[in-house]
């Protein structure tokens, strides 16, 4: 088999200026298959980008690895020069402000392609980039609330509820990476950079998908349905003598299958179940026919027969029995980096496997500014002059 490259993206540069989640979760992407990132902060540490406790800790370590640091002070005009020496030899820039901060700092796209033409610029915002929002913050839950997703989850009549990750967050750090893959591509044919932009909006609305469609071609306003799938049955959780399960036996085929395996062949033929439409419709009679059999053996038992049988089911695991799982620890999904300070730890790997290219070394998160005197070294400042700039507050 033919020999691939470690670092797939070791050709490109980022400068990274997000924090919290939704632009690191786009940079990320960038630093784990080998592209050089490089993390711009100011000299001193924003609370948000901190470490505090164990969580926080655990976060950043996750967030931020395989970076570099460089602590620089953007407002001042010695920083704002070193920072277009940076672009000058940058291929990716990505900032997460509101849409108004980068042009108050003067390194908006328009500004930074008149440095380099081939830049490829990327913005996260709540909202948009203009618009009635725009300057409005926005926040994971907040996006979640205005695109409809939390008037979706949960249980009807239990009133609106978040999901239970920052999903809007994500989300739209995966279409900002997306954005800057087909921008660098699309570079080779052009020979130019573009300016590419998301939100936490777009991406949440983009995550309604099929809830979304409800409303746009039928009008129809999607509601509430707890565990159960929002249109067809039985698809939901089902009780066991030691649990929960998940059962979602969609088609007439595979309910006959569950049918089957459940000991109620019965079921088939009521003329309540006969089609898709009307087991949703009878969903709570379906529900508790098939609740009163799952009691009857463990989960475990159940997930066997069922498996056996081509019904799809499977467990309902906290975080630790997760990561205990078989296919879960085969996967690879929990990678180990050694970390100077606190030794082994397991952080998440990426979600992406390639037939030839492999990531490369994880390294830890950088400490804040960690990499400033290598990296202006190799614009060719000496010692003297970035001590002269440290004591000015511009590194």
């Amino acid at each position: 088999m033919k020999q691939g490259t470690a670092k797939p993206l070791e050709r490109f540069t980022v400068l990274d200026l997000t924090r919290v989640r939704s632009g690191p979760a786009a940079v990320r992407q960038f630093a784990d298959w080998g592209a050089r990132v490089i993390k711009i902060e100011d000299p001193g540490i924003r609370a948000d980008d901190k470490p505090g406790g164990p969580t926080q800790v655990a976060d950043y370590q996750n967030t931020h690895r395989n970076k570099q640091s460089i602590a620089l002070n953007l407002k001042h005009p010695k920083g704002k020069a070193l920072f277009l020496e940076l672009v000058k030899q940058a291929d990716v820039v990505v900032e997460n402000y509101r849409p108004n901060v980068k042009h108050k700092l003067g390194i908006d796209y328009e500004s930074l392609r008149q440095v380099n033409p081939r830049l490829v610029y990327a913005s996260v915002s709540g909202f948009g980039q203009d618009g009635p929002y725009s300057l409005r913050p926005g926040l994971d839950q907040i996006a979640q609330g205005l695109s409809g997703m939390m008037s979706v989850t949960g249980e009807p009549g239990r009133g609106p509820m978040r999901a239970g990750i920052p999903v809007a967050d994500l989300t739209a750090g995966l279409f900002c990476a997306i954005g800057i893959l087909i921008a660098l591509l699309e570079r080779e044919q052009s020979g130019q950079g573009q300016w590419v932009h998301t939100s936490l909006l777009q991406a949440q609305l983009w995550m309604m998908d099929f809830q979304a469609m409800r409303w746009l071609m039928n009008k129809e306003v999607p509601a509430q349905s707890g565990n159960d799938h929002p249109t067809s049955s039985p698809t939901g959780v089902f009780p066991t003598r030691d649990g929960y399960m998940n059962i979602a036996a969609m088609g007439n085929d595979i309910f006959a299958r569950l049918c089957k395996v459940l000991d109620r062949n019965d079921l088939i033929s009521d003329e309540r179940f006969l089609t898709v439409p009307l087991r949703a419709k009878f969903r709570a009679d379906l529900n508790q026919a098939i609740a009163e059999r799952t009691r009857l053996k463990t989960t475990e038992e159940w997930i066997d027969l069922m498996n056996e049988a081509g019904v799809p089911c499977g467990p309902i695991l906290s975080m630790d029995q997760t990561f205990e799982n078989p296919q879960v620890r085969h996967l690879g999904m929990a990678s180990t980096l050694n970390h100077p300070k606190l030794g082994d730890i397991q952080i998440m790997g990426p979600a992406v496997n390639f037939s030839r290219s492999q990531r490369g070394e994880l390294k830890p998160a950088p400490e804040h500014g960690e990499h400033t005197e290598s990296v202006f070294a190799e614009l060719g400042l000496s010692k003297e002059e970035l001590a002269a700039l440290r004591a000015e507050g511009v590194i």
